[in-house]
């Protein structure tokens, strides 16, 4: 235990002195606090924190009312009304339906170029009806449409004026932003009690943990890789609290390669991995085994699929009947991000490939350049995972054969038209109950077809400071728990 030695060392004299402030780690920084452009983790879990929407998930993810209940008036047409109980923006000001509709003209304005806005694709235009109703009429039916509604509603008049939101968050959330003194550390309020709470940003989670320790910080979330979070359990000033999650670690494939093109050969490699071994040693029993990208118990999931079985046999046999005979070894590019814990992960992935007769040549780039690869489809196969998915639209934004970034996220560039006859004939039923069983047989077919071969489902982990009480853990990683965290 090197590590523990070293983190004991240099924690000596940790001080345990209570802070005004409840300071959360983070190893990212937030990019922006305007949710018209949100998209990496830190930004959207950060900007939850200040934004109310109109509509949030059940634990099912199916939608249900946050600021505002709905009725579908025509298949192209649904009002949304918001509730009498709904908090004012920070300023005092009334959140009313022309906050709800210069939000989302502003997202389908060109001019504003959200990379949000194309998921809203159907949408023809919003009306305001009175202060507190608001239509949103629609180009085509789209039972999904509610769950879309989850972008933070902004103040029109602040839109109008060309408020700076990008580093000044002003909604209606449970808090209010007090500085954003230098890069790295963001001061929030909450509302209800202000209490004062600090997004600090720690890169290195051995760092991470040595903050922890020292009273430094008070918390953070699944920025500890698994052996730091078994060092850590172990210590009285700390507790480690994990919950189930959604977010879907898989590895892709170039379908336009013609080594990784071959079915047989993806097959060979699903069956090759050891899941089990890896959740339990690398991971630290902090996953469960995939079968597709939803977990099955989603409303939308497919709880009928069979687990991918580890049976290194098989995947030989698989890898001679893909043409690799006489002592032939097909030989890939496998790339992942530079983030240690992932390279450790590609490690053990790629010597379990040897071991079947794969040859796997692992390459790491830092973020910025891995995933600008992933996205032009600069590979033969990668790891990545999706956070944070609620809606099946998923299925057509990532496995549709015309999704091809930047119109999607079919990096893999796979086209298969019974992917596609199934994903058109799924999106014109007219009602989510009715779109089930299309949804369940999408997953099918891509588990056959494995353009994903799938990994797991990463769970969550929080670490804080003993005399922290109230964080709940959410299914999709957010910081909603920050709402209810208390000092004892």
């Amino acid at each position: 235990m090197a590590l523990a030695g070293i983190i004991a060392l240099l924690c000596s004299g940790c001080d345990q002195t209570p802070r005004e402030s409840l300071r959360f780690g983070i190893s990212r920084a937030p990019l922006t606090l305007d949710p018209r452009f949100a998209t990496d983790a830190a930004s959207a879990r950060i900007n939850r924190l200040f934004y109310e929407r109109l509509v949030d998930f059940d634990d099912s993810y199916r939608p249900v009312p946050a600021l505002a209940d709905w009725q579908l008036l025509t298949p192209t047409q649904y009002r949304f009304i918001l509730r009498p109980d709904r908090a004012s923006f920070h300023d005092g000001n009334t959140l009313t339906a022309r906050d709800v509709k210069a939000t989302y003209d502003a997202i389908l304005d060109p001019a504003t170029a959200s990379p949000h806005s194309a998921i809203f694709d159907m949408l023809a235009r919003v009306e305001v009806v009175d202060d507190n109703t608001v239509d949103f009429h629609l180009s085509k039916p789209d039972p999904l449409f509610p769950g879309r509604l989850v972008i933070g509603i902004m103040p029109a008049r602040q839109l109008v004026a060309g408020y700076s939101f990008n580093t000044k968050a002003l909604g209606s959330g449970t808090f209010e932003l007090v500085a954003w003194p230098v890069e790295g550390v963001l001061q929030l309020r909450r509302r209800n009690d202000g209490q004062l709470l600090d997004f600090i940003e720690v890169k290195n989670p051995t760092v991470m943990a040595l903050k922890l320790m020292r009273g430094e910080i008070d918390m953070t979330q699944n920025d500890m890789p698994p052996e730091l979070v078994r060092y850590l359990e172990q210590q009285d000033t700390v507790r480690v609290i994990r919950g189930a999650g959604s977010n879907f670690t898989y590895l892709g494939f170039n379908m336009q390669d013609p080594v990784t093109r071959n079915l047989k050969l993806r097959q060979a490699i699903a069956h090759a991995i050891n899941r089990p071994a890896i959740i339990k040693y690398v991971l630290g029993d902090a996953a469960r085994p995939a079968s597709a990208l939803l977990p099955p118990d989603l409303w939308a999931g497919n709880p009928d699929l069979p687990l991918l079985a580890y049976d290194p046999d098989k995947s030989r046999q698989l890898v001679k009947a893909a043409g690799y005979t006489g002592g032939r070894r097909p030989r890939i590019m496998y790339k992942t991000s530079s983030d240690p814990f992932r390279i450790r992960l590609a490690t053990v992935i790629q010597q379990q490939l040897n071991e079947v007769g794969i040859d796997v040549d692992l390459r790491s780039y830092d973020w910025g350049t891995f995933y600008g690869d992933i996205k032009a489809g600069r590979f033969q196969m990668f790891s990545l995972s999706w956070i944070g998915i609620k809606t099946p639209d998923i299925f057509h934004y990532a496995f549709y054969s015309t999704a091809i970034p930047p119109d999607g996220a079919n990096r893999g560039r796979y086209a298969d038209p019974i992917t596609d006859q199934l994903i058109d004939q799924t999106e014109v039923n007219a009602t989510t109950e009715a779109q089930v069983p299309g949804y369940r047989q999408i997953q099918a077919r891509l588990l056959e077809q494995l353009p994903y071969v799938p990994l797991w489902y990463e769970d969550h982990v929080y670490i804080a400071r003993r005399g922290l009480e109230g964080y709940r853990i959410a299914r999709d990683g957010n910081f909603d728990g920050l709402k209810y965290v208390t000092r004892h």
